[in-house]
């Protein structure tokens, strides 16, 4: 009732009483006047500025107008030619006052927590950089129509109380304001609606704005209508171009009766996505930006209330005539007048919006620039023909790849080779790949696996186990069994760097030794006895020694007994009641020297131990006593008389260094650093035999037998001395450095390879031995060339020289020096004709090469691309020798050039070949394909391979996402079948003679980039370099398999595993995008014997597999070679979980303090993995709420934000799983460099204690699932095998596991039966029947093929529905259902047009999720209905009843049993509460979409700000770490940030400055949520900024080492240093100091530090115009980076605590902190760091150091005391760490996670 009085409609003005100005008040220029037009008084409100002059109502803030109308009407109209302006206060439900401003003057539409701001827009016409402004001079009256409630909802999700007050500003006239609840329509009069019995409300007679005779309502004046009407949804046109709502307000002054031309439309300048019609080009974009926002908690999107039937796709023969009304996208068309009306609207305004297709978010995605290429889906006619996923033919035979042999020696170390049991072969380490060579026939067999170098092998007694270890930390340790090549065991070593490994004779015990990540020395223990049987290592014991350990060995005579020895004494250890203890040596005078390696004497009654030193020195040790029985000193004397030259005697005097021995029963062999091995009697009376290598000997080996001597060198050498033969035979010869590019030759099997170590080799393909060796001490070989026909090579050096070698003379022929910058490409014509080489300067040399001496023909410069990525494919020449292709002359177009003349025939301008992306494409490595048909491959930076005509330059094909990164080098096959591409670390082989849905296999193997690829000279086989030489044997046949023999196919034979005998890298075959590697072999810490395979069935067919549970409860190891998967053919699919890119691995271990001392507590985490699938969950019933950010569980209560935080995976969570009782939370982490196999932890939900924690087979799991009744769980892996594992809940036990035969994209049990279950995959739906007995668990498996009609190439998702209904998503947006009793599909409809991610269905309501960001609810209760209907259903019946679009590809949701509400997490890392009955989504969790860079606080701690590379500044609320506000600045990074200081002014002009990758900086103003100042002051990014101590300049510094001062008043840059040019400005730091302080004038004191390890300290004072140079430090670059790509960055802040110090780390070679003083000019204290700090931070309140590294650790050390503490949680490199002004809080940045702590103690 007390509304009553204000309905039908309430008169603002004449209840309020204007005209008597009591109850209402007016300032300035305002009068009545009678208007001509409406015929009636009005208010005229004029004046040059619209704050003095005005009309208020009520007379006072304290008073409020009570008005609770839902809509308010003002009839006004603009004066030109001034702006107006209309605020509105607004009381909503929870008291908070909202103020709503429309205007003229707006020119874009802003937001904060309590302002909207909305621009008016008077012509729609109008150029949208001219839409907002002065309103024209024929502005009409216009109705104002503004609904309230939908306005606070929409935009700041809050409800409508009621009408606070009204103002008025100049300059516009107007008539009265009303409110109501009724929603008017002006144009339509009440006789009018009577008469036609229109369904609107006709406006009031008092309210109607006077309409002549004849004459329209519309041609005379303007309706605006804001938000529009809630119940009419977005077109379906608006849907399609993917527009998105608009905030502003547009005035249509052009003429017409229709109401969608003649309403105003809603225009303004929030950026948006707009459909591909209209135009948008850059200088549009640049004017939009920045976009002020705000953090948008509801971001509602308004639904469609009415449900719409879906275009109908049966399962009949008529299909394709159906579908093919609607388009290509599968949508129905519109009618007709609802398109011409569209089109009409598009026209006008070059933008796709009209008055009834609004929605509404204001917030706009970041960047309108990306689009998908339109030629990447399947056409229309393909599909129509037939030409769908079901007719492609798979890649066989499967592997096509087979590793041959391998040429290379260390890695890591080339410390490691040993001999067999019989002396016949020798195992050595090859980087990543473990060799064992026999040395008589030269074969080789590999142990694959490893991903990273190995770093220390071992080998039994018996040779039945082998041990090795990876030497990237944390190191991961495997044994092998010896004799078939199997993984036996992998687990990860509690040493950070494992340095050796030692064997027990009987196999029975394991001994390593390392460094822990404080390098200590750490001896550790195994027991491996029952490794062989099933069993895994047991880890015995763990002991720190002080003690320099550089060889360990356990006694063959005794395993409990070992011997260590290293700098400064030799150790004896015992192995006693589980415990290792060691007892020092009494060395007497030796007891200073450095020793180097040791053997036990091989006499059993011998209690000899030899130890031998750098200084020569061989001790002979009593280990039984512990004493010294005798020492000898090597040392060089000249015997020339002699039989040999050089003969050493033990005497006294200098020595030489010896690095390894060997003793058998009657010799002991010598290793020295002088080249030489020697063979000494066990008395060392004489030497026997020695053998000079080409460099110092890095360790010998005697074989078993004592005939055979082994030796390695540190110049990568391998062989062995025969004594009987007294001859030395190498086995191997390597490059020790990285391979930079490689030629064959054509007619015989030769290879040639340049490297990083200044040599160039020749070597043998056949026996893989080396024949020719060529040294540049000065010039680094970068590219090479064999002649075709002649005995010589040629090789182009980084000074710029090309010279060409003769392999018969061994001799340089001629040099030639006519390129200035270093040679970066080479080729020669096939007929031998010419010679071509270019530079990194873009000069293009040709030569004659048909002599012997060749000669200069050409030089023409500026021809070839100077900055373009090096590759060895950089220049090509066609296989008819008459075309030349490169990169140039930019990196963005590619020339093809006549061979003889040069001539340009073609240039491409790759850049242009894809219009609708965003970015420039360029070039990187070229390619001819086989003439005819004449084709050129282009590998591009966007990941693509673009096959060219080479006549018409146009684009015959496009390989899209062939590598993560872009292809530096590829090869075509000479017959063109296939195609071979190399980037990272992956080699791919693809079937290029497949027209659409190329297959390929992955190959992996190497430890570092693959540097070049090409085919043998025979196209037998394929070459690979880069850490080392791969040789493969490419097992396809000759010709090609016939169609009917592809895999899948009728008469194809099921897909198996390989046996035990097939050796090759671990792959798998993928699409075109989305390719994944697989580790070398997917094992486990625990295995079983048994796993049955699944085999590939023909559609309809009962596989009827039996899977007993193995005793060990694990799936076993399986040998590399698998089943393949079909590849992807839908571009935009939601891709399974991708762990994100890391700058490094984790650390292996962190020492983490106790609990009770503590000195940080995790506070909140702000961000959502994204990258994640079905990683939340949520039930309303118990209000648990939880998902995954990196590496940790956050557990949210969702009424007070409080967090709980579940730490203990080692790598990024994949998937969460909540069982029905919600008392178990199942988590798994994905794969990654560091762990080759899945994790689950099941976690208690009431406590949060890791209940248990197991293990998966395959490298990333992909989802999860308990059964009905909790009593088991499913895992399904994606990577490696592809496992579906069953486990047991009570025991935790693996009850069953099944290798499938391609990837599966989701499981799900059956809610109705707990013994059943279904999965979805490639092209077919499995449904699986658990049957137990007893102990026993069995699995019977039934396998249907998708319909050919759903056309659907993968099923991506599923959920059960009423029983026995199953629902399954696909691949092109079709859902069909399945009856599970009669394992069949009766319907199918198309949800999407996007694949299908994600579905639940509860009772009849189904919800579907798309990667296009659509989350749609479906009424589907007349589906069992349908299902009787079976063939013959129809989807009319299938209503879509709401629509909403997120802002990202949908990864995972989880919703109430009434489906009314729910969860929904998208890729961009944004968690929304969706309320369907409101039809809004509300923002839960939000963080940066990318990395982020900076963080700062307001100097009262209320707020804070971070930056990041999506473009966006975000300020926050410290006290709730809630969104305040957003700036988002559009294609462009935010790399560095700063707040005012608080002596800038008062707490109200708070600003923050942030610089961006284009050099520019802006500053924005908190207060007034405006961007305050624009200026550039760099041509390059601003990688560092800060405010000077009084606010008022700016100093900032980018990426080419300049430092810029800039005037905040002015916005003029002072002044510009460069005296640290050349490496970028990493920090830039001011403070305050005493004028006179440190000798210098000034009260500013800043610092500047660059990426070349330099520090400048300035002494400024601004307003004088002062800065003076005050100390200037500079420190030698580090040795070691810590991962590859991540450089180390110099750090260096002030001291807090102290003025005078400054703090430095990343500077110079250590891995420290430095504490420097001005004053005293020196470094005053230094702290050890295990790693390089790459991130720095210094507490103001406690004399705390908090430092990031790398490696995911953050460290917090006392500065007073000294201790330190290590805390994890991090899932990536600790790039930032900041500590609030006061030091009680901690932030740091891992990508675009932020972790929040809380420091104790302050």
């Amino acid at each position: 009732m007390a509304r009553a009085w204000q309905h039908p409609f309430l008169s603002v003005f004449r209840h309020f009483k204007v005209d008597e100005w009591k109850r209402s008040a007016k300032e300035g220029d305002v009068a009545t006047v009678m208007d001509k037009t409406l015929k009636c008084t009005v208010y005229r409100v004029r004046g040059s500025v619209s704050a003095s002059n005005y009309i208020q109502l009520p007379r006072t803030g304290t008073q409020s107008l009570g008005l609770t109308g839902r809509y308010l009407y003002v009839l006004f109209r603009p004066l030109p030619p001034r702006h107006f302006v209309i605020h509105l206060d607004v009381f909503t439900e929870d008291s908070q006052v909202i103020r709503v401003s429309f205007s003229s003057l707006f020119k874009e539409f802003k937001s904060t927590a309590t302002w909207l701001q909305f621009p008016f827009i008077c012509e729609a016409g109008t150029p949208r950089k001219d839409a907002a402004g002065v309103p024209p001079t024929g502005a009409r009256w216009t109705c104002l129509q503004l609904d309230l409630h939908d306005l606070l909802l929409v935009y700041l999700n809050r409800r409508y109380g009621h009408l606070k007050s009204i103002r008025l500003c100049a300059s516009l006239l107007v008539r009265n304001l009303y409110t109501s609840d009724l929603c008017f329509d002006p144009a339509v009069t009440a006789p009018e609606a009577r008469r036609a019995k229109l369904p609107v409300t006709p406006m009031p007679r008092e309210m109607a704005f006077p309409v002549p005779k004849g004459q329209s309502w519309h041609d005379r004046y303007v309706h605006i209508r804001f938000p529009s009407d809630s119940s009419k949804g977005v077109s379906t046109l608006g849907q399609k171009n993917g527009s998105l709502p608009e905030a502003g307000l547009s005035a249509l002054c052009s003429t017409g009766s229709a109401a969608l031309s003649s309403t105003a439309a809603f225009l303004g300048h929030v950026p948006r996505l707009l459909p591909h019609s209209a135009p948008f080009n850059k200088p549009t974009q640049d004017s939009m930006s920045p976009e002020v926002q705000m953090h948008d908690p509801a971001a509602s999107c308004r639904v469609p209330s009415a449900p719409r039937p879906l275009p109908e796709i049966s399962m009949s023969c008529e299909r394709l005539e159906v579908s093919s009304v609607g388009g290509p996208s599968g949508r129905g068309q519109e009618p007709s007048a609802w398109a011409e009306a569209t089109d009409k609207c598009v026209n006008s305004t070059n933008v796709h919006v009209s008055a009834h297709e609004l929605a509404v978010v204001p917030v706009a995605p970041e960047d309108v620039a990306p689009h998908e290429p339109p030629c990447r889906e399947q056409s229309g006619q393909q599909a129509a023909l037939g030409k769908n996923r079901f007719q492609q033919r798979s890649f066989l035979p499967d592997p096509i790849l087979r590793l041959k042999g391998v040429i290379g020696f260390g890695g890591h170390s080339t410390r490691w080779a040993l001999w067999t049991k019989d002396g016949a072969a020798v195992v050595y380490p090859c980087h990543a790949v473990i060799v064992m060579l026999h040395v008589d026939t030269r074969q080789q067999r590999f142990f694959l696996g490893h991903t990273d170098k190995v770093s220390a092998l071992a080998l039994d007694g018996s040779n039945s186990l082998l041990a090795s270890a990876q030497a990237r930390a944390p190191s991961m340790l495997r044994l092998w069994d010896f004799q078939t090549g199997a993984c036996l065991s992998l687990f990860r070593s509690p040493v950070h760097v494992v340095c050796s490994l030692s064997f027990s004779d009987s196999g029975a015990l394991l001994c390593g030794t390392g460094k822990d990540r404080h390098g200590r020395t750490v001896v550790v223990a195994w027991d491996t006895a029952q490794v062989g049987r099933g069993g895994e290592a047991v880890l015995l014991t763990k002991v720190h020694t002080d003690a320099d350990i550089q060889a360990f060995k356990v006694a063959f005579f005794d395993e409990t007994r070992m011997a260590s020895c290293g700098r400064g004494g030799v150790r004896l250890w015992r192995l006693r009641r589980g415990g290792l203890r060691s007892c020092a040596v009494d060395l007497g005078e030796h007891h200073a020297l450095e020793f180097t390696d040791l053997a036990f004497g091989q006499d059993l009654d011998s209690c000899t131990l030899y130890v031998c030193g750098r200084s020569g020195h061989i001790l002979e040790i009593d280990h039984q006593h512990m004493a010294v029985r005798r020492a000898r000193r090597l040392l060089p004397t000249q015997t020339p008389s002699g039989p040999l030259p050089k003969r050493q005697t033990f005497s006294s005097g200098p020595g030489i260094a010896i690095s390894s021995l060997s003793v058998s029963q009657v010799t002991c062999a010598v290793g020295s650093e002088d080249g030489y091995l020697r063979l000494w009697p066990l008395d060392f009376s004489s030497v026997l035999l020695e053998a000079e290598h080409e460099g110092p000997i890095s360790s010998v080996c005697v074989s078993p037998d004592g005939l055979r001597v082994l030796s390695t060198t540190s110049s990568g050498h391998l062989g062995f001395l025969d004594v009987p033969s007294r001859e030395y035979s190498v086995l191997m010869r390597s490059h020790t450095a990285l391979v930079l590019a490689l030629a064959t030759k054509c007619r015989q099997e030769h290879l040639a390879t340049v490297s990083q170590d200044h040599t160039v080799r020749v070597w043998d393909l056949v026996t893989l031995q080396q024949l020719y060796d060529f040294t540049s001490p000065k010039e680094a070989p970068r590219a090479v060339a064999f002649h075709p026909t002649q005995p010589t090579f040629f090789c182009g050096f980084s000074g710029g020289a090309v010279c060409s070698f003769s392999l018969e003379a061994t001799e340089v022929l001629v040099e030639h020096r006519c390129h200035r910058g270093a040679v970066t490409g080479l080729a020669t014509s096939p007929d031998g004709s010419f010679l071509f080489s270019s530079c990194s300067r873009g000069s293009l040399a040709q030569y004659d090469c048909a002599a012997t001496q060749c000669r200069v023909l050409r030089v023409a410069a500026n021809v070839v691309c100077q900055d373009a990525h090096m590759s060895p494919n950089a220049l090509v020449v066609s296989g008819d020798s008459r075309l030349l292709a490169f990169v140039g002359p930019s990196k963005y177009t590619v020339t093809i050039m006549d061979t003889a003349s040069l001539d340009e025939l073609l240039r491409v301008d790759i850049s242009a070949l894809d219009g609708t992306s965003s970015r420039l494409d360029s070039a990187v490595a070229v390619c001819f394909g086989p003439a005819p048909p004449g084709h050129l491959l282009v590998s591009t930076s966007s990941n693509t391979v673009v096959v060219l005509d080479t006549t018409s330059g146009r684009m015959v094909r496009e390989l899209s996402g062939v590598h993560p990164t872009a292809c530096p080098s590829l090869a075509l096959s000479r017959d063109g079948r296939f195609l071979l591409t190399a980037a990272d670390r992956a080699i791919k082989v693809w079937d290029y003679l497949m027209q659409a849905n190329l297959g390929c296999q992955v190959y992996i193997g190497h430890s570092e980039p693959v540097q070049a690829v090409a085919f043998s000279p025979n196209q037998q086989q394929l070459l690979s370099v880069g850490d080392a030489i791969f040789l493969w044997d490419i097992l396809a046949p000759n010709e090609r398999l016939p169609p009917g023999s592809v895999r899948g196919s009728p008469g194809a034979p099921p897909a198996c595993e390989a046996g035990p005998d097939d050796e090759g890298p671990s792959e798998e075959s993928h699409g075109p995008k989305g390719l994944r590697q697989a580790s070398g072999s997917a094992l486990l810490v625990k295995e079983a014997d048994r796993v049955v395979d699944a085999a590939c069935g023909a559609a309809g067919d009962s596989w009827g597999l039996s899977m007993p549970p193995h005793p060990c409860g694990q799936p076993s190891a399986q040998s590399p070679r698998r089943a393949r998967a079909q590849p992807a053919a839908h571009p935009d699919s939601c891709e399974p979980f991708m762990s994100q890119g890391k700058a490094s691995s984790l650390a292996k271990s962190v020492s983490s303090p106790p609990a009770s001392s503590e000195r940080l507590h995790l506070k909140a985490v702000v961000g959502y993995s994204g990258n994640g699938r079905a990683n939340v969950v949520w039930r309303p019933d118990t209000g648990f709420f939880a998902y995954t950010c990196g590496r940790l569980v956050v557990v949210e209560d969702l009424h007070s934000g409080a967090q709980q935080h579940w730490l203990g995976h080692p790598e990024e969570i994949s998937t969460l799983a909540l069982s029905h009782d919600a008392q178990v939370l199942a988590s798994a982490s994905g794969h990654s460099s560091t762990a080759s196999c899945g994790q689950i932890r099941l976690w208690e939900v009431p406590g949060g204690s890791c209940r248990q924690l197991i293990s998966h087979r395959d490298p990333t799991v992909r989802a999860l699932a308990f059964s009905p009744d909790d009593r088991l769980l499913i895992t399904l892996g994606y990577d490696g095998d592809c496992t579906l594992a069953l486990w047991s809940m009570s025991t935790y036990e693996l009850l069953s596991s099944t290798r499938l035969p391609e990837p599966v994209h989701g499981v799900a049990f059956n809610p109705w039966h707990a013994g059943e279950l279904a999965c979805v995959g490639q092209g077919a739906i499995t449904l699986w029947l658990l049957q137990q007995r007893g102990a026993d668990v069995s699995l019977q498996v039934h396998r249907e093929r998708i319909p050919e009609e759903v056309r659907a190439g993968k099923l991506t998702s599923l959920c059960y529905g009423a029983m026995p209904l199953l629902y399954c998503g696909s691949d092109t947006g079709q859902v069909c259902v399945w009856d599970t009793r009669a394992c069949r599909c009766f319907l199918a409809w198309e949800a999407d047009n996007s694949e299908i991610g994600v579905l639940l269905c509860s009772g009849v309501r189904l919800v579907s999720g798309s990667d296009s960001g659509r989350l749609r609810l479906w009424a589907v209760e007349a589906m069992l209905e349908l299902r009787r209907k079976g063939s013959g259903a129809r989807s009319s019946s299938v209503f879509m009843e709401r629509e909403l679009t997120l802002d990202g590809a949908i990864v995972s949701a989880v919703f109430h049993d009434s489906m009314d509400m729910g969860v929904a997490g998208s890729v961009a890392g944004t968690l929304w509460y969706i309320n369907w009955a409101e039809g809004t989504s509300t923002h839960l969790i939000s963080g940066h979409r990318s990395k982020v860079n900076e963080v700062a606080f307001s100097p009262s701690e209320s707020h804070c700000a971070t930056c990041s590379d999506d473009g966006s500044v975000r300020v926050w609320s410290l006290a709730s770490m809630e969104l305040v506000i957003q700036f988002q600045v559009l294609n462009q990074s935010c790399l560095c940030l700063a707040w005012s200081p608080p002596s800038c002014g008062r707490p109200e002009q708070q600003q923050v400055a942030a610089g961006y990758s284009d050099g520019t900086l802006r500053v924005f103003s908190i207060s007034r949520t405006a961007m305050e100042l624009k200026m550039r002051p760099h041509l390059a990014a601003l990688t560092a900024i800060a405010f000077s101590a009084d606010g008022q300049t700016i100093l900032s510094g980018d990426k080419d080492g300049l430092v810029a001062v800039s005037r905040l008043c002015t916005g003029m840059t002072l002044r510009v240093l460069s005296d640290q040019r050349g490496a970028p400005i990493s920090t830039i730091q001011s403070t305050s100091k005493e004028d006179g302080d440190f000798g210098v004038e000034g009260t500013d004191l800043w610092l500047a530090a660059s990426g070349d390890q330099r520090v400048s300290i300035w002494a400024s004072d601004w307003p004088q115009g002062h800065c003076e140079l005050m100390d200037w430090l500079s420190f030698p670059a580090p040795a070691l980076m810590e991962a590859p790509g991540c450089p180390v960055p110099s750090l260096a802040a002030f001291c807090p605590w102290d003025g005078a110090l400054l703090v430095c780390a990343g500077l110079g070679v250590h891995r420290e902190v430095i504490f420097y003083s001005l004053r005293h000019k020196q470094v005053v204290e230094k702290i050890p760091l295990p790693f390089f700090a790459v991130s720095l931070s210094l507490s103001p309140g406690a004399r705390l150091m908090a430092i990031g590294f790398a490696e995911c650790v953050l460290r917090l050390v006392d500065c007073t005391s000294g201790a330190v503490q290590d805390f994890a949680g991090h899932n990536d490199s600790v790039r930032l760490c900041r500590f609030t002004p006061a030091g009680r809080l901690l932030f740091t940045a891992a990508h675009r996670e932020i972790l929040v702590w809380e420091v104790t103690g302050c």
